[in-house]
């Protein structure tokens, strides 16, 4: 009450040991206008009270005191009140015992049609989140700050005819900050928050989720001007149907709910003042009478962080970590190394590096602890304990080795980060990992030599024992989608030319949509680009065959090996790439599994 200055008046009763508190007429308390403005407070020792009350003032910042008054007439008529308000309570509690109610009454019905909403209050428990605490999201933060705008100074919208938009719809994969952004709004707005979950709405009892809907929206009309955000909306905006059916319990009251969600945002009883946000990560199955203008008129797109948003992810985490160095430091180099990772992923990865630090009883978190997390994050922990024959062995080593090499001598591939044959968690015996890369747009030759690059270890299984395992499923599966993709999407093939092929899948039906003469010449044209790949692989390898045996003894003493290392045994890349102008030694060790997973 002091600190949102509410507080009029205090009078201090010594004899009773109690304060009263008389507030300002039409004093509003978290986002609510209080009924009476009298209030009465026990404490324990009346002649320090206003000491620490001046104390709290100055903490807040208030200038000027609160007026402050003894009454020091108390008598025994307080004394009665006071018994007999003691005795009208005993009295009351007994009554009610007496005359306890069945569990299922009309009361009970009326209290589950109320919303379950949560007031939020920015700064309860500390501080709240604010839009600084929030990395990265740029655009998105600024999309959102001109609805916090609006509800602190409407004047300057109004002014020129401007209507502010009825609400706004997050949308994103999980994890990339839809949530938080909705809390920061919570503190920034400085305006009541009233916050649910789509699947609050839904329960046995038909009729609930419309009814509870009406009940949020009054609730928000009584305290606009005011923040409404439904999390998870795809519970209850799921596309409807368009038929109805006697079997359609649960869908019909689906339905119900959205109908009154689209009445109340848009409907003839709209509330002014009371502005609307939804987050979702599947905008795809939302009905489009929620997305029209005039209910969402914001589209959000928080998207997966871009590399200058996971570093300023990297900083905010870290900076909560004790660090031998700097948070700097680190993370630009694993920005770089973690594309596609969204921000959920990137705490995670700074909290398992602190716990691996903590497991090891080290005073401070170092740059192996951080590259641990990312390698456990992505490929599951180390199976040192996993026993594999030396021929098993053997096999997985020209394997990894054969992916390595063709990598290191193609003009199209990223940069060799790491090659290990030790056993993963999840079920991949050794992998070969490479710098990521960010590109959107690949040619048809850097496409090529991705397919040479999976196919590596299958061919040099095949020269090096002259027999082939089942070790490359997860290799040849990419290569088949890659291959495919460029004849049917990309229309990187000559003899069928720039067309895009529809699979049955995306039209909906169980048979392909195009002629099975196509079929065949695209099933064709498939299998000879995957065998000409396999030709250049097999051909690049047995040109080298010497790097490739003293990869794989390397691989077999010490089970992994570095970039550097790799320079060390065959010297460097064939190819200075473009990509390659970032600093090699800068990725040692960097533990990002873009490369090829074996099961």
């Amino acid at each position: 009450m002091l600190a949102t200055g509410e507080v009029k008046e205090l009078i201090i009763r010594p004899d009773m040991e109690m304060v009263t508190i008389i507030l300002h007429d039409g004093a509003i308390i978290k986002g609510k206008k209080v009924t009476s403005t009298i209030f009465h407070m026990a404490i324990a020792d009346a002649s320090k009270f206003e000491e620490k009350l001046r104390e709290i003032e100055l903490r807040l910042g208030i200038t000027e005191g609160v007026a402050v008054t003894y009454d020091r007439h108390s008598d025994i008529t307080g004394r009665i009140m006071v018994l007999i308000l003691f005795f009208a309570l005993l009295m009351s509690i007994a009554s009610r015992m007496k005359g306890v109610r069945s569990p299922i009454s009309m009361d009970s019905f009326s209290q589950m049609g109320r919303a379950k909403f949560t007031l939020v209050d920015p700064f309860e428990g500390g501080r709240g989140v604010l839009f600084k605490d929030v990395a990265g999201l740029q655009e998105a933060k600024q999309e959102v700050k001109e609805f916090v705008d609006y509800l602190k100074a409407p004047q300057k919208y109004q002014r020129l005819g401007a209507k502010v938009p009825k609400g706004a719809l997050l949308l994103g994969p999980p994890g990339c900050g839809k949530t938080l952004l909705a809390k920061a709004v919570a503190t920034e707005a400085q305006v009541p928050f009233l916050s649910m979950n789509g699947s609050e709405f839904i329960e046995m009892i038909g009729g609930l989720g419309a009814a509870r809907v009406r009940d949020l929206f009054q609730e928000g009309k009584k305290r606009a001007p005011c923040i409404i955000y439904i999390d998870e909306i795809d519970a209850i905006g799921r596309q409807r149907s368009g038929t109805e059916s006697m079997g359609q319990g649960s869908s019909g009251e689906l339905e119900q709910t959205l109908n009154q969600l689209l009445v109340e945002m848009d409907g003839m009883a709209s509330k002014e003042g009371v502005l609307m946000l939804a987050s979702t990560n599947r905008a795809d199955i939302l009905d489009k009478a929620l997305l029209r203008p005039g209910r969402f008129d914001r589209h959000i797109l928080i998207d997966l962080p871009t590399l200058q948003e996971r570093k300023e992810i990297f900083e905010k985490h870290l900076s909560d970590i004790k660090l031998d160095s700097k948070p700097a430091q680190f993370s630009g180099k694993h920005a770089r190394l973690t594309p596609g990772f969204s921000g959920a992923d990137i705490a995670n990865v700074c909290n398992e590096a602190a716990l691996h630090a903590a497991r090891q009883c080290q005073t401070k978190v170092s740059a192996s602890n951080l590259e641990y997390a990312v390698e456990r994050l992505v490929g599951g922990t180390e199976k040192r304990s996993h026993a594999l024959s030396l021929v098993e062995r053997r096999v997985v080593a020209y394997h990894e080795s054969g992916h390595a090499l063709v990598g290191w001598l193609l003009p199209n591939s990223d940069i060799l980060l790491k090659v290990t044959i030790v056993p993963r968690t999840s079920l991949a015996l050794g992998f070969a990992q490479y710098t990521p890369s960010e590109q959107k747009l690949h040619s048809k030759e850097e496409l090529f030599d991705k397919m040479c690059v999976a196919l590596g270890g299958r061919a040099a299984e095949n020269i090096i024992f002259n027999k082939i395992t089942t070790g490359a499923q997860n290799d040849l599966e990419k290569v088949t989608k890659i291959a495919y993709a460029q004849i049917k999407k990309f229309g990187m093939n000559t003899n069928l030319g720039p067309i895009y092929i529809t699979d049955a899948e995306e039209s909906g039906s169980y048979n392909h949509p195009f002629s099975e003469n196509l079929h065949r010449i695209i099933d064709k044209e498939a299998q000879n680009l995957v065998s000409s790949a396999y030709q250049k692989t097999e051909e690049l390898l047995k040109k080298n065959l010497d790097k490739l045996e003293k990869i794989a003894e390397a691989l077999l003493e010490k089970k992994t090996l570095s970039y550097d290392e790799v320079v060390t045994l065959i010297g460097p890349p064939a190819y200075d790439v473009a990509n390659r102008a970032l600093e090699p030694v800068e990725f040692e060790k960097s533990l990002k599994n873009l490369g090829e997973k074996d099961e």
